[in-house]
């Protein structure tokens, strides 16, 4: 009789997870802004002591055009191993990956042959409208009742409510929406979890017709995008509290909660303060010598990054009568020993790290600069290429020594504060784990024509990463 052993990926604590061996692949979505060709999933090498690192070695081409490849996760990760929920004998074996204007779903398989994944199944727009009522999946992320996937829009893929959909781990089947009392939830976005506390936390964008042909800015100065917090009981799957973080804060996005089970507090990063396009990142946390699991959530910011002034011939368009560059900080995310949080600023290039080991005081310990609205700031690989876009898509290793960085966030936004071009990168920092610290690897920076004319967004690390699992024990 065949003696079954849980995925070795998995980990039941982040200090396992953390002592884990370090990843040798990266997955990365490369999209077709022109939709002339298809989108892709590039497979970089990430081992420094191979002969190809730093470098493209495979690649599976999309069967349609124009589906726009964003955010996408793991089938199964370290929550199979919760003792309430148990699936220990998945394994995390398969990209879900959606295509953010199609509203298809791609599951690709990774085992037999990880440099070349497979499509093994295409869930059409139709069937995620059908059965869950929603479009224009956005987040994926491996749970206890299966795959949760954010998305932004209703059943018609224009306007909302956008929500949760949840599909089946083994047969990847949408089951249907998460939420049976939504309460006054109508935006969605991000989707994460305490799940050893039972409760869901979702963010807000916008719907689908405010977002996909860029930054509306009758809608940004209106301050009509999302603005908001919600939490959710999560077995019983309703809406429990909305914390409004004020309707000048908009576009509330990626949601970071604490990697320790036993704690009760996240990050939520914040695009833009419409009164001074400042960026900001707020801590959730939840009082529990004041009501324990009963007591309410709240909200506070605890990191402030102002705008650049620059002079007007500088700028796009969209930012020419303000005089500066807003940070746009469009990605955040936590090591597993959630002691370092790292912010990416897109509009001004940098991306910065804090130490967070007091998450109601974080201090800045580092910060690198590459690409840039106006800066442009070359990698030291390629001291004469000034670079476009900056520091998007955020991924931190295991072990928290590695952080690699995307340049694209989303194709019209992208045309927008970028008209010239934004290019295609991705580079990798290396990161002092005691006292903190970036610094650029010159080896690794794949660019240009490693990407065959496509756009980079997100990586997923093989073996997991800094923001795709969950943890139940300590």
């Amino acid at each position: 009789m065949p003696l079954w052993k849980p995925d070795p990926t998995f980990y039941p604590s982040p200090r396992d997870a953390a002592a884990a061996p370090p990843e040798k692949l990266a997955y990365v979505a490369a999209f077709d802004r022109s939709a002339q060709q298809p989108d892709a999933i590039a497979v970089l090498d990430v081992d420094p002591g191979s002969s190809s690192y730093g470098t493209v070695v495979g690649w599976t081409e999309l069967p349609y055009t124009g589906d726009e490849l964003h955010h996408f996760g793991w089938n199964a990760c370290s929550s199979a191993l919760c003792p309430y929920a148990p699936h220990p004998h998945v394994e995390r074996r398969y990209l879900v990956v959606p295509g953010l204007r199609s509203s298809r779903i791609y599951i690709i398989d990774t085992k037999e042959e990880p440099t070349r994944p497979q499509i093994v199944k295409v869930l059409e727009a139709e069937e995620l409208a059908k059965r869950a009522g929603y479009s224009r999946p956005h987040t994926v992320h491996c749970g206890p009742e299966g795959l949760y996937v954010s998305a932004l829009g209703g059943a018609n893929g224009r306007d909302g409510p956008g929500g949760v959909a949840l599909l089946d781990h083994a047969s990847f089947e949408v089951l249907g929406r998460w939420e049976v009392n939504r309460g006054p939830q109508y935006f969605a976005y991000d989707v994460w979890w305490h799940l050893t506390h039972d409760v869901l936390v979702t963010s807000e964008w916008g719907t689908p017709s405010m977002i996909e042909e860029g930054v509306n800015g009758d809608l940004l100065l209106g301050r009509k995008y999302g603005h908001a917090l919600h939490f959710w009981d999560m077995r019983r799957r309703r809406h429990a509290q909305r914390i409004d973080l004020g309707d000048q804060h908009q576009m509330v996005l990626e949601l970071r909660p604490a990697h320790d089970p036993t704690k009760t507090y996240g990050f939520v990063g914040v695009v833009v303060n419409v009164e001074d396009l400042s960026s900001s990142i707020w801590l959730w946390h939840r009082d529990e010598d004041e009501g324990g699991d009963d007591a309410a959530w709240s909200a506070r910011k605890v990191i402030e990054i102002p705008a650049e002034p620059a002079a007007e011939s500088d700028l796009p368009p969209l930012l020419q009568p303000f005089g500066a560059v807003p940070p746009l900080v469009t990605d955040i995310d936590l090591s597993i020993d959630d002691r370092f949080l790292y912010v990416s600023c897109w509009g001004t290039g940098e991306l910065k790290q804090y130490d967070v080991s007091d998450p109601h005081a974080p201090r800045e310990v580092g910060s690198v600069r590459i690409g840039g609205i106006t800066g442009r700031t070359p990698h030291p690989a390629a001291p004469d290429l000034a670079l476009a876009g900056g520091p998007q898509m955020v991924e931190v290793s295991r072990d928290g020594r590695r952080v690699y960085v995307t340049n694209s966030l989303y194709g019209a936004w992208d045309d927008q504060f970028y008209p010239d071009g934004v290019g295609a990168w991705m580079a990798k920092l290396d990161v002092d784990p005691e006292r903190g610290g970036l610094e650029l690897d010159t080896r690794f920076f794949p660019h240009g024509d490693d990407f065959r004319g496509r756009r980079v967004h997100q990586a997923r690390l093989q073996g997991g990463d800094g923001s795709s699992d969950s943890y139940c024990f300590p």
